[in-house]
């Protein structure tokens, strides 16, 4: 399978401007993220979708390589949608667009490859990961989006609350009482579907959780859930930015 992996990265985040050139062990945090990815055996290319000329500069600096997309896109998703289209255009094809967000330096190549196995089952259109959650400050966070799977892997629901409900137990849930999974949000994509969801409105249910992958299940499809027990530390404030410090300082 020829494998792309996009890596969307906007300048404009509102609680961080400028996050994906913010410097993170003397480097910027795409550089960290694009390096990972980019040396993932199973990718056959890797890109940065930027929508600022000076995230291009920076990426084309360390040799990465990156493309100017629009600043209308509404997600990610959206943005990995024109990368393909864009491609395919020039003539090349790909099988599976791995879409990983450009604020995730500690992505590790094994969970990329992990999702990429997910697709030598053909019935198999998206797949994502989930890792467990082990405190209850995770489990109670609307930051930390949760989700249940069915038996057979694929995902029931995603949600900013904790979930399952526990009618039975005390009013205050807690990891003690079930197994809860966070969704670690890195998406694979056969390239055909990805097309096709850039091109469905928003749900209902997106839109009651401001959760993008409820769009896909609405409209039926079906999205495979590998566990992985790597935490990944995403970076979405000047504190994760801290704490990553912290960890690159640390080893």
């Amino acid at each position: 399978m020829k494998v792309l992996a996009i890596i969307p990265a906007r300048y404009a985040s509102t609680r961080f401007p400028g996050k994906p050139l913010a410097l993170l062990g003397g480097r910027p945090i795409i550089e960290h993220v694009w390096q990972r990815v980019s040396g993932t055996a199973a990718v056959s290319r890797a890109i940065v979708a930027t929508d600022d000329d000076r995230i291009m500069q920076v990426v084309n600096a360390f040799g990465g390589e990156a493309m100017m997309t629009s600043a209308n896109h509404q997600s990610g998703t959206d943005r990995c949608g024109e990368v393909l289209q864009a491609l395919e255009n020039k003539g090349e094809h790909y099988d599976i667009a791995i879409n990983v967000q450009g604020d995730e330096p500690f992505i590790e190549p094994s969970q990329i490859e992990a999702l990429i196995e997910c697709f030598a089952h053909s019935d198999t259109e998206i797949a994502t990961l989930k890792t467990p959650i082990h405190s209850d400050e995770e489990l109670l966070s609307p930051n930390n989006v949760k989700v249940v799977c069915a038996s057979d892997g694929k995902a029931l629901y995603f949600s900013r609350l904790p979930i399952p409900y526990l009618r039975n137990k005390a009013d205050r849930p807690c990891v003690e009482q079930t197994d809860y999974y966070k969704h670690v949000g890195i998406y694979a994509f056969r390239t055909e579907t990805l097309k096709a969801v850039c091109r469905l409105q928003p749900g209902r249910i997106e839109q009651c959780e401001k959760l993008e992958q409820l769009r896909w299940l609405e409209a039926g499809y079906r999205i495979e859930v590998k566990t992985t027990q790597h935490a990944n530390i995403g970076i979405d404030t000047p504190d994760d930015l801290a704490a990553a410090e912290q960890i690159i300082q640390s080893r």
